[in-house]
């Protein structure tokens, strides 16, 4: 069983759903994104999931897109956010999940890039652009490895297309809420609940929802019926806001510690 396994055994034994907060590696310095990782571990973070910043990020909002910018702006590369969580795996156990596209896999070397992250402490690995039926190769070099590796279904996925995301899936699957980017949302969409319902009909794989989930509110009412909760533009908007405030660690440990608080336990 991998460190994500564990995780979500143990929530399912406690009655309650994972709370997976998102940052951009090197957003605006790894640096700040290593003392703002910390506050989320030590503040109620059950997974991390690390955005690896790209140009062109199909599956972002504005928010994370100005978030990866900021980083490449700083010089971030592949080698260094692997040498970042190197670091930062000396101190800190909770299970990181690398979220990023294609391209820089691709021209770093698919087998190499699996085995640096693994080395480095990836738990999981996330490729937006990467549908199944293209991920033979960096399935297979996940696998050799050891690392976890998700896919991810939308409101539009079919039955058939279920199957074959739980088939590729380790770790758990990412559940897109809605039909479009990644940003902070006023209310949860429509259907939902009843979409993951669905997926659970055809997976045992544990269900984690992203995309437009921004307040304790929203983290409580999807913890009722969802494996996993992600936030992700709502924390990098509230860095974004606090950009050279040195008690920006500190507010987001407070905002984690609110979403995790929110998170109902189901028995």
């Amino acid at each position: 069983m991998s460190r994500i396994d564990d995780v979500f055994l143990r929530l399912r034994q406690e009655g309650r759903a994972a709370l997976m907060p998102f940052v951009t590696a090197g957003d605006p310095s790894l640096d700040l994104t290593g003392r703002c990782l910390v506050e989320m571990a030590e503040n109620g973070a059950d997974l991390i999931e690390l955005g690896m910043p790209f140009s062109d990020p199909l599956a972002d909002g504005p928010t994370i897109q100005r978030a990866s910018q900021r980083a490449l702006a700083g010089g971030i590369t592949v080698k260094g956010i692997l040498g970042f969580l190197r670091e930062f795996r000396r101190n800190v156990a909770v299970p990181v999940v690398l979220m990023g596209y294609y391209n820089p896999i691709y021209r770093h070397g698919v087998a190499r890039f699996a085995e640096g992250a693994r080395e480095a402490g990836a738990d999981g690995l996330i490729v937006p652009d990467l549908p199944p039926e293209e991920a033979d190769g960096l399935i297979e070099a996940a696998r050799a490895v050891d690392l976890d590796t998700v896919f991810l279904l939308a409101p539009t996925s079919t039955p058939e297309r279920v199957r074959r995301v739980s088939e590729v899936s380790r770790g758990f699957i990412y559940y897109v809420s809605l039909a479009g980017v990644t940003g902070a949302r006023g209310e949860l969409p429509a259907g939902v609940e009843a979409a993951v319902q669905g997926v659970r009909q055809i997976t045992n794989q544990p269900v984690c929802v992203g995309f437009g989930i921004s307040s304790p509110e929203q983290v409580r009412a999807v913890s009722r019926f969802a494996d996993g909760v992600i936030v992700g533009s709502a924390l990098v908007g509230l860095m974004e806001e606090r950009l050279g405030d040195p008690e920006c660690p500190r507010q987001v440990g407070a905002f984690i510690r609110s979403l995790r608080a929110a998170i109902i336990h189901k028995h």
